[in-house]
């Protein structure tokens, strides 16, 4: 009789066992690499060390979900487009811009829609929300909302009640022997007389050129209306017609008691006028025989995420990082820009800046500034003009055609 093999129960004991155990992998088998995340944010150099924190803040945050790699990179907000569309794919996942670029980079494929918008639309203030769409699609996140104007005026000079109408506020500069200036040579200022009044100006679906009803002669308030309106005021002794550069001017040598303007002159304003320094919201002027609220144009920094970039989901991560309620705060803080965050925005701290607080007063009064290039030159011609009392005594609704000609030439 033949001896049966030692090794055969031990190998069907080792068979009984991988099965039981379903098999599974050894636990000596090593985990999987984590994912390596590269990304480079371009921002402007102003902004560096605070985009540096920022960047650091959110790698501590998710250091146990990836291995990062970011590199932020210094670029001009203004040209950012230009740049980036020069080579798409080379260009930074992360990027910040001037709201009027958006319509471009969406067009070229450089944005994708986001993909949380209604988180977004309900975190941040409408006109930021609107400045970072394009057809109602937003395409960008909200950075900050503070390229807008509204009015400074020394306390010295004004009551608040003052500052509400035009027409009191040019009475008082006026009795005091010294000045209201506004640039009437930019069409940026002068579209605060027509915004309000239902005339329109805009970007047609083209890109490029301009609709404009600003000479219109039909509605409640027609564009003779607008412009006899301005003659009205260049009339008073009280005012001038003044660039940014030479109402600062006017500050400092106690020329100019109160001007149209925006946050960029905050400091030097306070410099000036230190405990005097007052700011609120533009005032009402008298058109076509009732008060109507000045409107202004206004404009947003956005941070994009490139369609092209390598890590979407985490360059998207980074993007809501950067612009939310807590990094929008610490911006404000240090670099004194005005948060698109409504929460950051309503904030007592952002609410104690004048300047700020009268940005956002007048932003209910703003639009977002689109429209093309033909819009400055024939409305810069037409408002000097009015500013100087009309000296060729040309007719105003011809002057008013000749401007819409232009604004809307293609």
């Amino acid at each position: 009789m033949k001896n049966r093999p030692v090794f055969l129960p031990i190998l069907l004991a080792m068979l009984l066992g991988l099965t039981a155990c379903g098999g599974q992998t050894s636990p000596e088998e090593p985990a999987p690499a984590r994912q390596t995340v590269a990304l480079t944010v371009w921002g402007a150099e102003e902004d560096a060390d605070l985009l540096q924190e920022l960047i650091d803040s959110f790698q501590v945050r998710y250091a146990g979900e990836a291995d990062f790699q970011i590199t932020c990179q210094p670029q001009g907000e203004a040209s950012c487009k230009d740049v980036l569309l020069g080579d798409l794919e080379a260009g930074a996942d992360v990027f910040t811009f001037a709201d009027d670029q958006v319509a471009a980079l969406a067009a070229a494929g450089a944005l994708d829609p986001i993909t949380n918008a209604g988180t977004i639309r309900g975190t941040n203030l409408s006109a930021a929300v609107e400045a970072a769409s394009v057809g109602g699609t937003l395409y960008a996140y909200p950075l900050t909302a503070d390229n807008g104007y509204f009015l400074y005026y020394n306390k010295a000079y004004f009551s608040q009640e003052d500052v509400q109408t035009m027409d009191r506020l040019l009475e008082a500069a006026a009795q005091a022997g010294k000045l209201f200036t506004m640039d009437w040579s930019s069409a940026w200022y002068v579209y605060s007389f027509f915004g309000n009044t239902g005339l329109e100006v805009g970007l047609n679906d083209d890109g490029l050129t301009n609709y404009c009803t600003w000479n219109s002669t039909d509605g409640d308030i027609t564009g003779l209306d607008v412009a006899q309106a301005m003659l009205d005021i260049a009339a008073s002794p009280g005012f001038s017609s003044r660039t940014d550069e030479e109402f600062m001017a006017g500050v400092r040598n106690g020329e100019v008691i109160a001007g149209v303007s925006g946050v960029w002159n905050a400091v030097a304003i306070q410099e000036a006028w230190g405990e005097q320094a007052g700011a609120v919201k533009l005032p009402t002027f008298t058109c076509g025989g009732q008060q109507v609220q000045m409107a202004s144009f206004s404009g947003c920094k956005l941070i994009g995420v490139n369609a092209y970039s390598q890590h979407p989901e985490w360059a998207a991560r980074l993007a809501e990082w950067l612009t939310s309620e807590e990094s929008q705060r610490l911006r404000f803080e240090r670099r004194g820009q005005g948060p698109s965050n409504s929460a950051a925005a309503s904030s007592p701290e952002v609410q104690q800046s004048a300047a700020i607080a009268a940005l956002l007063s007048q932003a209910e009064f703003s639009q977002v500034q689109r429209v093309g290039g033909n819009i400055w030159d024939p409305v810069a011609e037409f408002a000097s003009s009015m500013a100087q009392g009309n000296p060729s005594g040309a007719s105003l609704q011809a002057q008013l055609d000749r401007m819409v000609e232009g604004v809307t030439a293609r």
